[in-house]
């Protein structure tokens, strides 16, 4: 497990020196273009999307599972890996366990949102996509009570980009990150006496919170019926 600790964190490393310490929004876009686009050793989502399609024969039911499997894993690594200390601090804005959850839940819902017919260079799923990591409790909480209008899908398909909207939600999802990484900072608080027992839960409650994000992406991004240009 150290080992393939050692290696995730060395591949997202690179990535994540990339941040600057600048608004919520700029983190999440250069998050997401790691996410997308890949970054060195750290793959993007298409590819990842791509590759598990061709391993399940083209089902693309069974490509979005595995994909979610994979990012469960990976996002108990790096829980695992940040939980026991022995992820060197990283010189970024965000927090090295934040980052790295949010990069490998990204490419996650990105690989998802491709597999389902979403183009991905386009802003309005970009948006989406990032929405999508407040999972399903946050996404209803927020709409309950008027601070996010729209669901992922009505996003994605939406008639324009909002750049308003895509701001409002790029703060959400941070605070929504923090608050869950300065949960789980308590409830490791009680585990530093018992070696990788912190690193255990760590990497439990990652996992958890990426198998929470995988579910709800899969359920709100729809297949996307491409219809033909009227003439």
């Amino acid at each position: 497990m150290a080992g393939v600790a050692r290696f995730v964190a060395s591949s997202l490393a690179p990535a994540a020196q990339r941040f600057a310490p600048t608004a919520a929004g700029g983190v999440l876009r250069q998050i997401l273009e790691v996410a997308i686009d890949g970054y060195q050793r750290f793959p993007g989502a298409e590819r990842i999307a791509d590759t598990k399609l061709e391993r399940c024969g083209g089902d693309v039911t069974d490509a979005i599972e595995a994909v979610i499997d994979q990012h469960i894993r990976l996002a108990g690594v790096q829980g695992f890996a940040t939980s026991i200390g022995g992820l060197v601090t990283l010189p970024v804005a965000l927090p090295a366990n934040l980052t790295g959850l949010a990069v490998v839940q990204c490419r996650m819902v990105a690989a998802i949102a491709h597999l389902r017919g979403y183009d991905l260079d386009d802003p309005r799923v970009r948006t989406a996509v990032i929405t999508c990591l407040l999972g399903e409790e946050g996404v209803t909480d927020r709409l309950r009570k008027s601070s996010l209008v729209s669901s992922p899908l009505a996003i994605a398909t939406a008639p324009v980009f909002d750049p308003e909207l895509d701001r409002q939600i790029s703060g959400e999802v941070v605070a929504e990150l923090i608050g869950r990484i300065s949960g789980k900072r308590m409830a490791l608080t009680v585990t530093r006496r018992v070696p990788f027992l912190g690193g255990a839960v760590g990497a439990g409650v990652d996992g958890w919170s990426t198998y929470r994000v995988g579910q709800f992406a899969d359920k709100s991004l729809v297949r996307r019926i491409r219809r033909p240009i009227e003439q």
